[in-house]
């Protein structure tokens, strides 16, 4: 069970405003070239993933019903086509424009909390900005109330994918699993329970050292 000290609900829709107002920062220093470049979601350009926070910002129960019927009722497949659909017919300055109006506002599609919209917005700020080049900084205090989420939801089976290791913060007081040792900061481990193969030069550890070797071998 993991070890960490909770933030409440206001501190995260807080942490929420925060991100968002820093990433409408981010993308008003990228060129046309940046809004079309491949972000870490593969099939995704960078464009595409901010059309996606953009909609997850304020998305009604009947506007997710409307494009679960158009991808034949498969998640993945409406989040991915309602992003790019929005990104095509946007321009980047509509998309940040939509980003910013959307600043404070506290919406939890069904089925999500504001930790969800906490951790969207961590990951997704990675997708975008390291194919670019761009350092950005997860605060810790946001970056381990995601991982919390993440882990306690099971999140796209992270469990399943790291049984056998024992994850431990070297930033911040988390750790959870049982078994061989990745040590990191915060960022990193969010990084690597979310799937993203980024950020394992932060990584140490037993553990980190065989998760490595068989990705490599893949």
């Amino acid at each position: 069970m993991a070890d960490t000290e909770t933030m409440t609900t206001e501190q995260i829709w807080r942490a929420v405003a925060a991100e968002r107002r820093s990433l409408v920062e981010l993308l008003e220093t990228l060129s046309d070239d940046d809004w079309d470049h491949g972000s870490l979601c593969a099939g995704w350009r960078v464009r595409d993933v901010v059309a996606h926070i953009v909609l997850s910002t304020n998305a009604s129960i009947g506007w997710i019903l409307v494009n679960l019927i158009r991808a034949r009722g498969n998640l993945h497949r409406a989040i991915r086509d309602t992003a790019i659909r929005h990104a095509d017919n946007m321009t980047a300055a509509q998309l940040r424009t939509e980003l910013r109006d959307g600043i404070g506002l506290r919406v939890t599609p069904v089925g999500t909390t504001a930790a969800d919209r906490l951790m969207d917005l961590l990951v997704h700020g990675q997708d975008i900005a390291v194919p670019l080049g761009i350092t950005r900084e997860m605060p810790i205090d946001a970056a381990r109330s995601a991982l919390e989420r993440v882990w306690t939801t099971n999140m796209a089976g992270c469990r399943k994918q790291l049984a056998g290791y024992h994850l431990v913060a070297t930033d911040a007081k988390w750790t959870v699993g049982d078994g061989l040792t990745i040590e990191g900061p915060v960022a990193a481990l969010l990084l690597l329970i979310t799937g993203r193969r980024v950020g394992r030069d932060l990584l140490t550890g037993d553990g980190a050292a065989r998760l490595i070797a068989d990705e490599g071998s893949r």
